[in-house]
């Protein structure tokens, strides 16, 4: 049985009818199967047993994000039985009730193709389940390569080269019928087998039945949206503009303090110290130019997505040089690795346990407490720009929660200790690892597993290579009895730690 009943779709997507038709006088393609014209699958239903097939029954060692709690969703990566790759974005039932709705916005982004899209192939939506199907893109995001680099920062031209990849992108969808992008950031853009740029299509669908849905921090949210409510096409242009800030600067500056600083007439102050002064002047005083354009208050004075193609185009260079070479990346002809499955033989860390694995191992959560205690935040440098925010009230006031929370951790009160993190965690606009690792341990202390692997999840999406994050999974999955993937998730830890102590940024 296909994921949701093709009578759902029959008033208004005649399309689909017209395709039935045509698969009825020719042999049916498997979901997931290449178009010969294009080499991207045609959109397509898939069953839910197809979708836990590929991704290992929806296995922790396959998400590659994770949404936010105010928004809980979670990508996977998958492999069909044809072998190709799939990225699978899971959602709750909540975010879509409606399976005809769901089934239509899928469709409708589903037609979209472009070489500068991670392109939609598929869906489900059998019974409450809720699932999107992508080109999966193995070269994680443009977040990953400028905040959390191990090897080398992305150069000039490459970074232009993405501006205005993601500038082609949004004029297509927006040419398309599609001008609204929900959250723009640097985890929005993804890199292919190539290494080139390419948007996530999962911007493209509401994030809920209302469209409401926006998780970026308030700091860098449109103005307008913080009066109504609602993403318009100028939006998305704001928000364009703050990804361009990301470029430019190697950091995640809130646009006011950037804005001080372009009339100021800082703008060296401004570009990334990483690039070394190996960038044209010129050519990043227009790029800052643009961004101050796209971050004006006003929606109606910001450029459209031609002024940003146009402004964009000329700037770039080295146009005969593959972007896996300036990414400083190595060419993806094979798949990536597939993780143990569960019905395999234990894996069992081969590296010398640290005092945080000794701790993990044995499960004493004591010890895990009195390092986290000790490490307080050193881990989260460079997650937040604290003193950029502080301004608001509302900052301050999360703040003052985070601090009762540590107060409470260090004194061993564990539920107040839930309580506090909650409230600065339920604001939203800042993320801390570390805050996330304290209360998956309080979770622990009070017995409850399953929410203490979430927010380890969590942790690990905010710093995808923190080994505490893995250690603080490979506890809670211990803790659930789930012993085979406990001992992959230390090795991991393990691995990851002895990266970090070789110099590699971890």
């Amino acid at each position: 049985m296909g994921c949701c009943e093709s009578s759902l779709l029959k008033e208004t997507h005649p399309e689909k009818d017209q395709t039935q038709k045509q698969q009825q006088q020719q042999p049916p393609s498997p979901p997931g199967a290449p178009d010969p014209a294009t080499g991207v699958p045609s959109f397509s239903e898939f069953s839910f047993t197809d979708l836990k097939a590929a991704t290992n029954n929806f296995s922790s060692e396959f998400i590659v994000s994770e949404g936010g709690e105010k928004a809980p969703n979670f990508v996977y990566r998958g492999r069909l039985k044809n072998l190709r790759w799939i990225a699978v974005k899971k959602f709750t039932k909540l975010a879509w009730p409606d399976p005809k709705q769901f089934a239509e916005e899928a469709w409708g982004v589903g037609k979209l193709r472009h070489k500068r899209l991670a392109n939609l192939i598929g869906y489900c939506c059998e019974g409450d389940e809720r699932l999107l199907v992508a080109e999966y893109m193995p070269n994680d995001t443009l977040a990953k390569h400028l905040f959390h680099f191990e090897n080398q920062t992305i150069e000039w031209a490459m970074r232009l080269r993405v501006a205005s990849s993601i500038a082609e992108a949004l004029d297509y969808s927006s040419t398309e019928g599609y001008p609204l992008y929900h959250d723009l950031n640097a985890y929005r853009v993804l890199f292919d087998e190539d290494g080139d740029p390419r948007l996530s299509c999962f911007g493209l669908m509401k994030n809920s039945r209302d469209g409401k849905s926006y998780s970026t921090n308030l700091a860098y949210t449109p103005p307008e949206y913080l009066r109504n409510g609602r993403v318009t096409p100028e939006s998305v242009i704001y928000s364009f503009g703050t990804v361009l800030l990301d470029l430019l600067s190697g950091k995640h500056i809130p646009p006011s303090h950037a804005l001080d600083m372009i009339r100021g007439k800082n703008i060296i102050l401004l570009m990334d110290s990483h690039l070394e002064g190996k960038f044209s002047t010129e050519e990043a005083t227009v790029v800052v130019g643009l961004a101050s354009r796209c971050l004006q208050y006003e929606p109606r004075e910001r450029p459209s997505t031609k002024d940003l193609i146009a402004t964009l185009s000329p700037l770039q260079a080295k146009t005969d040089v593959p972007s896996y070479v300036m990414l400083g990346v190595s060419k993806h002809d094979e798949a990536p690795s597939t993780p143990q499955r569960h019905d395999e033989a234990p894996s069992t860390p081969q590296r010398p346990l640290s005092p945080m694995g000794e701790a993990c191992s044995r499960m004493d959560l004591t010890a895990i407490h009195q390092i986290l205690v000790m490490t307080h935040y050193r881990d989260d440098e460079g997650t937040n720009e604290l003193s950029f925010q502080e301004w608001t009230q509302q900052m301050r006031d999360m703040l003052e929660a985070r601090k009762r929370g540590d107060y409470a951790f260090r004194d061993k009160d564990f539920k107040t200790a839930i309580d506090c993190y909650s409230q600065f965690i339920n604001v939203g606009t800042m993320v801390s690892p570390t805050v996330f690792a304290r209360r998956s341990l309080c979770y622990l202390l009070n017995d409850q597993p399953d929410a203490a692997l979430r927010d380890a999840m969590q942790a690990q999406c905010v710093y995808p290579d923190w080994p505490t994050a893995f250690y603080m999974q490979s506890v809670a999955l211990a803790k659930l009895d789930m012993h085979k993937d406990a001992a992959d998730m230390l090795q991991e830890a393990t691995g990851l730690e002895e990266k970090k102590q070789r110099g590699g940024k971890g």
